[in-house]
């Protein structure tokens, strides 16, 4: 089989697999443990003032609303799952994918961290690495914990489709 013809669905297939188990964490934490996670309309929003070369807010909540910010946040959500995914399989590999192991994902999964802390958050108005929430250290773990459901969610979706692909 060309490399390419399964390389794209496989990416495709395993962040997305990620994402989803992701937000099933989430819904669990915030159902078991009153735990608020990230609200994607706020990720929408935020995007949504890119073009008017906005990057930074003091408090995202309180920024202009933009007519479709949800669905933007959540396909910038499985997008951005997606992009890491397909990082995860440049650097290891359609052999990987093929027989995946668990350590390749956990890399990418905690290294994701890097994104959040200083990018999204800071630009949102939270700081870096949530310096500027009123419990830093709680969203920090909070953030390390729901990246590493992400990583094991790029391994168990690639299992998955290794034993499922023909």
């Amino acid at each position: 089989m060309n490399d390419l013809v399964e390389l794209l669905p496989r990416g495709v297939l395993i962040g997305a697999g990620a994402a989803a188990l992701m937000d099933a964490w989430a819904l669990l934490a915030r159902r078991a443990f009153r735990i608020q996670g990230l609200d994607y309309a706020l990720l929408g929003r935020w995007i949504s003032h890119f073009p008017r070369r906005r990057f930074f807010h003091e408090r995202i909540a309180s920024a202009e609303p933009v007519r479709g910010e949800r669905p933007l946040g959540w396909v910038a959500h499985y997008s951005i799952a997606v992009a890491f995914a397909f990082v995860l399989l440049a650097i290891w590999g359609l052999d990987w994918a093929r027989a995946p192991t668990i350590l390749p994902p956990m890399l990418i999964g905690l290294g994701t961290i890097v994104a959040p802390w200083f990018i999204l958050q800071p630009g949102m108005g939270a700081g870096i690495a949530a310096s500027r929430t009123p419990n830093p250290r709680a969203a920090r773990l909070r953030n390390v914990a729901t990246h590493t459901v992400y990583g094991i969610g790029l391994y168990a979706s690639a299992l998955a489709l290794s034993i499922l692909w023909i």
